[in-house]
């Protein structure tokens, strides 16, 4: 992985973030600055914008905070150094395989809710087209 560091501004528009949200998730402890510059600039990783995707993946979803702080937990674990035995590797797959079922479940219910915008747009669409003198 890349070693590079990167300031702020840089991740913001990378993730598509705000300066003030990707704060927020560094006070959350969320995700946290791999360095600070000489100078107390925030320093981010690749690891590091690869940590606010998942965050920014899951918001539009629903998961709470803590819910995100535990995904994040269970993958940063599974992907760690540490040598985890067979039973703490299942628990935690079976962590992931939860918001796994809950963002399909949210998927779903979003599909929905766009064929009935599609549709509602589709109806005034017509609406328009019938009332428009030619």
């Amino acid at each position: 992985m890349d070693d590079r560091h990167m300031q702020i501004g840089e991740v913001a528009a990378r993730t598509e973030l705000s300066l003030r949200t990707i704060r927020h998730y560094e006070e959350t402890g969320l995700v946290i600055p791999s360095a600070r510059s000489q100078g107390g600039f925030r320093l981010y990783t690749e690891g590091d914008v690869a940590r606010l995707m998942v965050v920014r993946r899951m918001k539009p979803l629903g998961f709470t905070l803590e819910q995100m702080r535990d995904l994040l937990d269970a993958t940063d674990r599974l992907d760690g150094d540490g040598v985890l035995d067979a039973d703490e590797r299942e628990a935690l797959l079976e962590r992931v395989r939860i918001y796994e079922r809950a963002a399909a479940e949210q998927v779903d219910r979003l599909r929905i809710q766009l064929a009935r915008a599609e549709e509602f747009a589709a109806t005034l669409g017509a609406r328009l087209e019938r009332n428009t003198p030619a």
